[in-house]
């Protein structure tokens, strides 16, 4: 119990010290001659505090302590001690206590790193900081207090989320946070360099880190989300288009294009309101996620929260911070004339603007395919759900422009381009159109749009490796990004054109068999662990080519809370996914087999990799 007291009054004293923050901040920034060592000694202490705050609830999991509430409904004594320490964060109050320490952390690193922008940049970035900050510090206090007493103490507790205990999610969750927390520091100062009118080329270079960094935690969180999906739902997919999943996708979409927008305003002093736009808009998508997820509107296994009050503290909060945001942008925002020249149509700039229409479109199409459900169930309580047909109908035909555009811009020069190699690449579309007829012509009835489709993605593919041995080390980032873009598109595309299943129900013994495959149910076997029993089912599975693999997927009986997962087995190679997984059938010896050929899968994994590998080279590339 001591833990969880100590932890609620380090809460208490870090709400305090943020207070005390903004008003030497507001000082400092009356008289911005040196910044007050009072700032930086404060915004340690907020953290120390907040860091004691955290531990707090993680040694009360630790030692199942269920005089604390949170721990009670998300513990148990027989749980691994692994799953002890990360259920700190697999709950509604713990993870909001994660998002916190990751703020209070990031300004302190901001206000260490920053020594090139001037004292009032820096002090005004805190307030606006300071005041998200605050804005979490009551919210947790007041609605989602991770340190609640419970009387008379129950002797033992509710348990976790079986299918959140895994490794994968464990590390997930932290990771995430650090993209959706990385992009306050870009909504603070933007707000910041609005108001002190230097939004600039040496501004984008000093912002381009923090957008780098909350990039590639954003796109590696989405990745290990991806594949706990994968191996845990079992489905035998990556991507069901769930409204939680597009909620870390919408703000990771207007990452990707202010990153590019700031690319530009680095060279020339142009796209000055797309950045602010874009950086205000990023942080709203993330706080936007963070009030569907924990308000209970959406319905979903990663959905923690179902509290009316939660979800109304977040959604004023969220409104206070846009109002904000919208009146610093329109108030103190000029658009410089000098510098809105008109871009030469054929041009570095161009193809970047063209390329942030897409990802806009797109964007656009997540976002009303995620809260157009929750309007229509206000408007008329019907309830519609918005699956994986809508949102291809209407990206796959604007994927195709936005390849090409995406394989044809980084060969154009800045400002005025001629395009070069013109017969280069006129060949390698045609090569990427014949390779695609090929492959598409056996599989797939839409034959136009899938040989389109592919076609566009080879051409890009093409582009890009053709890149890596004419341009060397010139711009070796860019080129490992879009690279491992092309191959996420291509693993996807082939994935979807090849796959194949077999669902069926079998006994011991028993046997399924086609054109393709022989699968059989050898023998069931039972295995004791310390917070479940399993059932092993062992098959036998023989390919057309007389291929034998052993395959053992498992049933799981967790003993609190007392639920039966599906655990999948795969095996991995290089070209494709075997997948299986087992359900029982009720009332029945039989069990119901799902088994899958799933090709290309590892590809998709390390196209993701490849693409925050651009990122992080970008990040610690030499300046020059």
């Amino acid at each position: 119990m001591i833990y969880s007291v100590v932890g609620y009054y380090a809460l208490i004293l870090g709400l305090i010290s943020g207070l005390i923050l903004i008003y030497f901040s507001v000082q400092n920034f009356k008289n911005s001659e040196i910044l007050d060592t009072k700032i930086l000694s404060l915004s340690f202490l907020q953290l120390f505090f907040v860091v004691i705050s955290f531990f707090g609830l993680v040694l009360s999991f630790v030692v199942s302590d269920f005089s604390n509430e949170t721990v009670f409904n998300n513990s148990h004594t027989t749980k691994p001690l692994f799953y002890k320490i990360t259920g700190t964060w697999g709950n509604h109050e713990g993870s909001l206590l994660l998002w916190l320490l990751v703020l209070t952390l990031f300004i302190f690193i901001f206000l260490l790193r920053t020594n090139n922008q001037s004292i009032k940049y820096k002090t005004l970035t805190t307030i606006f900081q300071q005041i998200i900050i605050i804005g979490f510090f009551i919210f947790l206090l007041k609605t989602s207090n991770p340190f609640n007493y419970l009387f008379p103490i129950p002797e033992e507790g509710l348990g976790l989320n079986p299918i959140l205990q895994d490794p994968a999610l464990a590390i997930h969750p932290p990771i995430l946070y650090l993209g959706y927390v990385g992009s306050s520091i870009i909504f603070s100062s933007a707000l910041a360099a609005t108001t002190l009118k230097m939004v600039s080329g040496s501004w984008a270079t000093h912002i381009k880190k923090w957008t780098l960094v909350s990039w590639i935690f954003l796109t590696l969180g989405i990745l290990l989300g991806s594949i706990w999906a994968y191996y845990e739902l079992g489905w035998g997919g990556f991507w069901f288009w769930d409204p939680v999943e597009n909620v870390s996708l919408m703000p990771w979409l207007a990452l990707t294009t202010l990153l590019h927008c700031i690319l530009v305003l680095e060279k020339k002093s142009i796209l000055t309101s797309w950045v602010i736009i874009l950086s205000i808009a990023t942080f709203t998508l993330s706080m936007c996620g963070t009030f569907l997820v924990r308000s209970g509107i959406l319905n979903s296994v990663h959905t923690f929260a179902n509290d009316p009050e939660r979800g109304l503290f977040i959604l004023i909060f969220l409104f206070v911070l846009i109002f904000i945001s919208l009146f610093i942008f329109f108030f103190f925002h000029k658009e410089d004339q000098k510098n809105s020249i008109n871009l030469f149509w054929l041009s570095k700039e161009s193809a970047i603007i063209l390329n942030n229409w897409f990802m806009m479109y797109f964007l656009s199409v997540v976002l009303i395919g995620t809260v157009y459900p929750i309007f229509l169930d206000v408007i008329s309580s019907e309830k519609i759900s918005v699956g994986p047909p809508f949102y291809h109908k209407l990206i796959i035909p604007f994927l195709i422009p936005f390849l090409i555009a995406m394989a044809i811009g980084p060969q154009l020069k800045w400002i005025k381009s001629n395009l070069e190699s013109k017969k280069i690449l006129i060949f390698l579309l045609f090569i990427s159109i014949l390779i695609s007829y090929l492959i598409v012509k056996n599989f797939d009835k839409n034959f136009l749009v899938n040989t389109i489709l592919i076609s566009s993605t080879f051409y890009l593919f093409f582009i890009t490796v053709r890149d890596f041995f004419t341009k060397k080390f010139k711009n070796i980032s860019q080129n490992i990004a879009h690279f491992g873009f092309s191959l996420l598109i291509l693993g996807i595309l082939f994935n979807n054109l090849l796959s194949s299943e077999v669902i069926t129900n079998l006994k011991i013994g028993e046997s399924y068999e086609n054109s393709k495959i022989k699968i059989t149910l050898e023998d069931v076997k039972q295995r004791s662990e310390k917070n479940f029993n399993s059932v092993v089912a062992n098959f036998k599975i023989i390919s057309l080519d007389g291929k034998i693999n052993k395959m053992s997927p498992e049933l799981r009986i967790y003993n609190q809370p007392n639920i039966v997962t599906s655990e999948a087995d795969i095996k991995t190679s290089l070209m494709k996914d075997k997948f299986i997984v087992i359900n029982l059938v009720q009332n029945q010896e039989y069990f119901n087999v799902r088994y899958q050929d799933k090709p290309f899968m590892l590809w998709i994994w390390v196209s993701v990799l490849l693409l925050s590998m651009g990122g992080i080279l970008s990040l610690f590339r030499k300046r020059i």
